[in-house]
Parts: C-alpha cells; structure tokens; sequence
C-alpha cells in the first residue's frame, strides 16, 4: 500500500511517514503544494494525507486539481483550523475525510481504513492460501496453528501476493506498491526481503506456497 503525505511542518510530516510505516505503507512526503500536486498526478497512491496551509500552492487549490484531472484516490485533509464552514467546503470539494490538528497516530490510521473499506466497498476480510491466513485487520500472519511474526516490509510483500494469489507478482509491481519513489531499483533488496519473507512462510512446511517465476517475479499459489 502507497500513501501520500502532503505537509509543510517537517515534524508532522516525518510523525504522519513513521506511523504509516509502521503499518506496512511506503510512504512519500511532499513539502509544498506543487511538488504534492506532482506526486498525486504522476504517481499511485491508497490514500492522500494533504494539509490545508501550504506553500507555493494551498491544499484546497491541490485538491480541486487533482479532482478536476479525474483521481479518485481518498484525501484527509489536515488543518489546524476546527471549522465547521472549513469541513463542510473541502467536503464538498471532493475530500474523504478531515482531521484537526493535532491529532493522534491513531485516530489517523483508523479513518484511513474507514474511507479505504468505502472507497473499495469491502470489509477487510482475511487472506487465505491452503493454510496461511493474512488478517488485515490485525495485522497478523498465522500458518496451521503457528503465528507468523514479520517485518512491516516483509508484511507489505505478503499482502501483495496474496492479494494477486494465483497470479504473477512482478519485481516492478513489487517496487511501486511496497517501496517509495527513492527507492533504488538496481540494488538487491527486494530479493533480500522475499528470501527472508519465504524462509518464514515455506522453510518448516513440506507444501511451498511462494514460487519464483523466472524473468517475470513471484507468484503465491496453493496449487500442488
């Protein structure tokens, strides 16, 4: 999952990254409306965390933009202003949500999920694959009767297999949807965190539901 945070004040930005990190998003930071603006129609994100007060360009002036080029991905905005005048125009605008500062991780990662389960129109139903459960909703890995306990990284490449299960997982697919645009494509770490990622779901279990595609990626299937 990809996420987008649009704020000036460095120190709400990097507050916002580390918490979405934490819960397996890669994350860029945008410190002015422009370069959000940029990020947002060049790039695909899960959700966009755009504050109001901005430099070069306004939240409200990205947001009416971003709308008006057709992206549909789900905006917070953020503000330091507890208007309801404020709330209702940037609703009306076409935001998902709105949160006051300050506010808490938290609260942050819960209205996140609630406008990603209307925007998709599903509940956060498990992932399964002959014996291994993925629950999105707390976060935990089990195979048989044994939990699995992974890296923020590790988790973000499961949940793409699985939610691709019984399709091709591209290492390209794997760098725009685990990793952030800094991310250097010719070094070896995606191979390192999915050697790591199937030592834990494969090494003690005699079926190997993680298999390498040569010259295409990987795939997770229960097929025999």
């Amino acid at each position: 999952m990809r996420a987008l945070v649009v704020e000036d004040d460095k120190r709400i930005a990097a507050f916002v990254r580390r918490g979405l990190r934490e819960q397996s998003f890669a994350v860029d930071v945008a410190h002015d409306g422009d370069s959000g603006l940029h990020f947002a129609l060049t790039e695909t994100y899960d959700v966009i965390i755009l504050d109001i007060l901005l430099p070069e360009r306004d939240g409200k002036s990205v947001l009416k933009a971003i709308r008006a080029d057709g992206v549909t991905t789900p905006v917070i905005m953020l503000t330091a202003v507890d208007s309801v005048r404020s709330k209702v125009e940037v609703l009306d605008m076409g935001a998902d949500d709105y949160i006051t500062k300050p506010f808490s991780g938290s609260e942050l990662l819960a209205r996140i999920r609630s406008i990603r389960r209307r925007a998709t129109g599903q509940s956060q139903a498990p992932f399964n694959a002959a014996d291994l459960v993925l629950d999105p909703a707390s976060h935990q890995v089990t195979r048989g009767d044994r939990k699995i306990e992974l890296t923020a990284k590790e988790y973000s490449l499961l949940y793409l297999l699985m939610e691709n299960a019984g399709h091709p997982v591209t290492r390209t697919m794997i760098i725009e949807q685990v990793w952030d645009r800094n991310f250097d494509s010719f070094t070896n770490v995606v191979d390192v965190h999915m050697s790591r990622l199937r030592a834990k779901i494969d090494r003690d279990f005699d079926r190997k539901l993680i298999r390498t595609i040569k010259g295409v990626g990987y795939v997770l299937t229960d097929e025999d």
